[in-house]
């Protein structure tokens, strides 16, 4: 087992360094005898669909024998209200500079306390599908969010006999509690106006307090688990990841990006049958730095609705549904309302079998990692030959916001933002991540690009753009040359997306967006106490390429 959940009695007490006040107080309400255990996603479907406000949709399960569920299961529909986002503001992690754990384990205590005459639901399940990485998660939510237990157990794995063996005989790491999340999405408080995520990611526990958005529960549980993974020698990915099963050799990329930067649609991309490949996961996974190896996290996939119409072959493996609409067919089937119609950020979990050629582990060393942004100063495709400045520019990973965010009032949505790999749920100083990434670059001899796959310049990168660029990677028919003045970066002649040199104002927007680089690695210093400052070396290559436009 990865975790630990039992100890003698005599371990247990302040010598063991596994217990703090937030864990103990998160754990404690576990046992209460107003907890209800659910473990089955049979059980808790049959929950959801009863719990008020449900819509059960006449829309049937996808073989739903092979996903614990009955065989009359259907598509259940929940809506969240006004948020269909999450809430990065909302977010408060113990260690972090200004983070007291006294302060915060008072209106922990008081949230426990106020869920007594409530029942409560105890959900259980696995995060990691491989002997190499496997943790044990539990979550305590109140009744009347049956739906949100019920995407929690689709989301992660359930418990199962081939599960639970695995889980026996997998690794175990020493010093790892289970994790555990307390919820609470009718939580009120003055000072958190938009809810509470409180982790203490050492102790792998948190509190989700006024929140009833799905990602918020799905991330937050991730947090912990990539915060775990991190300690044992894994970099933790919120990306994709996939292999080509050429006929000389096996292939894999991952793609890191946030939601909307086309991560998914590559990692899923079927390229016209043109190639035999098999998907690990397209949103959560990690890489071993051990032997480049990678496991997923999850079986299934927490998808956009926007770009998939009710007549899309896709929709035939969803399991749940949220912000979305419904309506009646022809026949008078309740049926969704897809597309984003109804809400920004309409969002599906599907099964597993959406993707055919599925695994939960690459024995394989990854042989690509693509950063995906969206910088209107970056051609359509860059080869970074340097392994600090590819950890570097993971870590100024470019992007905009999207309507998977609930953003805090006065906070430009439009504004280009950084997001170090494109992990906002990071619990650990960034030098981890800088280090984990430069070590898989600069030992597995990794190669690097970054796709823009927003605009360049004013012109938008299409989409078969960017997957003809991916193909000719992959079979290794890509020719760059070097992109002057610079001595690391590359580029590809693109018709239309070739960057000019002698034009002043692109010019001046390329050095800009360096210049934007080097001040966010410069702020690291002193933000947030230097919680994640990094090494000289970070800073020091995005200073070379700006002298070099001097």
């Amino acid at each position: 087992m990865s975790s630990s959940s039992r100890f003698p009695r005599s371990s247990i007490g302040k010598s063991n360094p596994l217990f703090s006040q937030t864990r103990t107080t998160v754990e404690t309400a576990f046992y209460g005898n107003n907890v209800s255990t659910v473990i089955s996603p049979c059980e808790a479907y049959k929950l959801a669909k009863s719990s008020p406000g449900t819509i059960v949709t006449d829309m049937p399960v996808y073989k739903p024998e092979k996903l614990g569920l009955e065989p009359d299961s259907k598509v259940l529909i929940f809506n969240d209200g006004a948020v269909t986002g999450r809430c990065a503001s909302a977010r408060r992690i113990l260690g972090e500079p200004g983070v007291s754990e006294a302060e915060y384990g008072a209106k922990i205590r008081e949230a426990v306390y106020s869920t007594r005459k409530k029942k409560m639901y105890h959900a259980q399940g696995y995060i990691g599908l491989d002997r190499d990485f496997m943790i044990k998660a539990h979550l305590l939510i109140p009744e009347n969010h049956e739906n949100i237990m019920y995407n929690w157990l689709l989301n992660f794995q359930p418990m199962n006999e081939f599960y639970n063996e695995m889980y026996e005989n997998s690794k175990k790491y020493e010093g790892e509690g289970e994790i555990f999340v307390f919820s609470d999405p009718d939580w009120q408080h003055p000072e958190h106006p938009l809810g509470l995520s409180f982790f203490d990611p050492e102790h792998n526990c948190a509190a989700i307090l006024g929140m009833r958005y799905f990602g918020e529960f799905k991330k937050g549980t991730l947090t912990l688990a990539w915060g775990c993974a991190n300690r044992h020698g894994f970099a933790a990915c919120h990306g994709g990841q996939k292999r080509y099963n050429l006929p000389d050799r096996k292939y894999v990329a991952g793609f890191f990006g946030l939601s909307g930067s086309g991560k998914s649609t590559l990692t899923h991309a079927k390229h016209g049958g043109k190639y035999d490949v098999t998907i690990l996961h397209d949103d959560a996974f990690v890489i071993s730095s051990e032997n480049g190896s990678s496991v997923a996290l999850e079986p299934s996939y927490f998808d956009k609705t926007s770009d998939y119409p009710l007549c899309s072959d896709d929709n035939k493996y969803l399991l749940s549904v949220q912000n979305v609409g419904a309506t009646q067919d022809e026949n008078g089937n309740i049926v969704i309302v897809s597309e984003d119609i109804r809400n920004g950020n309409g969002r599906a979990i599907k099964s597993r079998l959406w993707s055919p050629n599925r695994v939960d582990r690459f024995d394989e060393p990854v042989d690509t990692i693509v950063w995906l942004m969206k910088d209107p100063s970056i051609p359509p495709v860059v080869k970074i030959e340097d392994p600090v400045l590819s950890s570097a520019m993971g870590a100024t990973l470019a992007t905009k916001r999207t309507s998977a965010e609930r953003l805090a009032p006065g906070v430009d949505p439009n504004a280009l933002v950084i997001e170090p790999y494109a992990n906002p749920f990071r619990t650990y100083p960034l030098s981890d991540d800088f280090k984990r990434f430069l070590e898989l670059f600069q030992k597995r001899n990794i190669d690097c690009y970054i796709f823009n796959t927003g605009h360049f310049r004013e012109r938008k990168i299409p989409k078969e753009l960017t997957l003809n660029i991916l193909e000719n990677i992959v079979e290794g028919k890509a020719r760059f040359k070097k992109w002057e003045p610079f001595e690391e970066l590359e580029i590809m002649e693109l018709e239309g997306f070739t960057p000019d040199a002698n034009d002043g104002d692109y010019m001046k927007l390329l050095r800009d967006r360096l210049v934007d680089r080097f001040n966010f690695i410069k702020s690291r210093e002193s933000e947030r106490g230097g919680f994640d400052r990094l090494p000289p070396e970070a800073i020091e290559v995005f200073a070379k390429l700006i002298e070099r436009l001097r």
